[in-house]
């Protein structure tokens, strides 16, 4: 895109300017066009289904970052053991897995990668596809417990519950390998491959949910952030999970906030913003957006909440895994909707 520039004013000035004045424009219709009303009191008792998910939860997490910790090309083993961890895990829920594996260079070494893909055939409409994603990878020097072995483990309790249902659409659930810095928005983010082969293919992705740091709750008021001027339109308190996306998504973030406020006893927020919001697109559904498929992000909003975001202190005994519980039961209603299970 090519800058704007003028004698009298820094480049950086118009940038500001305009995602100012957009920002003041569209966030109130973000807002006002998600249905129905968040959740508000004090949450119900957990049921026993969800107390064991949230022990479940517990357990993946801390395989993932406890266990076998920092997870990514320059910790190669253990990036191999989480890959294997993971693989283990929809295997032993009754899939086979599929490993797309790809060479990542970086500096002067190499490593292979690989997404995992496992799926569940659709009955009625198998050609269209429903893609549930979270990356297993984590950021140079953290054991990445929220981001984003919560988002994992997340995925394998959806594809644990739906390992034995018969959706009408194809429903992929896919673990990404190199989502975080420095493949972040490059060729060899693991997502971004996946997308491309799944376009060469011509298929038809309907609806991607990416997973991305589902873990990480908290009652205290003021403790949520946001970015510029999108902050007075929403809560101060980080006790909700989000569902964001560009607004070429917004009927498939209104579609999933719509069911999840309906069914699931749990906050939830929502919007459909410009594609130049901070964050907006900082995870893998973005490689879905560039190759024209409705995608979003679900998520506690990272950095604008956690504290421990990219840090070696996102440790597993961090994370809420009650109220992760709740928000995967949520998800569960989300995916039964797009994929068509009843």
């Amino acid at each position: 895109m090519r800058t704007l520039t003028s004698p009298d004013l820094p480049a950086h000035w118009y940038a500001v300017t305009l995602f100012s004045l957009i920002a003041i424009v569209f966030a109130p219709a973000c807002t006002a066009i998600m249905p129905g009303d968040s959740y508000r009191g004090e949450l119900p008792v957990l049921s026993d289904t969800q107390r064991s998910t949230s022990e479940q939860l517990r357990s993946d997490v801390q395989s993932l970052a406890g266990r076998i910790g920092e997870r990514n090309v320059f910790h190669p083993d253990a990036y191999a053991a989480a890959e294997d961890f993971l693989a283990a895990s929809l295997a032993k829920a009754g899939y086979r897995v599929e490993w797309q594996t790809f060479e990542t260079r970086y500096a002067d070494a190499s490593v292979n990668c690989s997404n995992l893909i496992a799926e569940i055939g659709g009955a009625d409409c198998p050609g269209e596809i429903v893609v549930i994603g979270a990356h297993y990878d984590t950021y140079r020097g953290t054991p990445g417990a929220d981001d984003n072995a919560s988002g994992c483990a997340a995925l394998l309790a959806l594809a644990r519950h739906f390992a034995k249902s018969k959706p009408d659409r194809t429903l992929r659930f896919v673990l990404f390998a190199n989502e975080e810095p420095p493949f972040f928005w490059s060729d060899q983010m693991g997502s971004l491959i996946y997308a491309r082969e799944c376009k060469r293919r011509s298929d038809n992705i309907v609806a991607m949910l990416s997973l991305e740091t589902l873990g990480f709750y908290t009652s205290d008021e003021g403790a949520q952030r946001y970015p510029p001027l999108i902050g007075e339109f929403y809560s101060t308190t980080g006790d909700f999970v989000a569902f964001v996306g560009h607004e070429a998504s917004s009927a498939l973030v209104t579609r999933c906030v719509s069911v999840f406020r309906e069914r699931a006893s749990f906050p939830c927020e929502g919007a459909a913003m410009p594609s130049l919001v901070p964050r907006i697109g900082s995870s893998d559904h973005w490689s879905f957006w560039k190759q024209g498929w409705p995608s979003l992000m679900v998520t506690d909003t990272a950095p604008y909440r956690n504290r421990n975001y990219h840090k070696a202190t996102d440790t597993p005994d961090t994370l809420d895994y009650e109220r992760l519980a709740r928000v995967v039961e949520g998800l569960q209603f989300v995916v039964e909707d797009l994929a068509g299970i009843r």
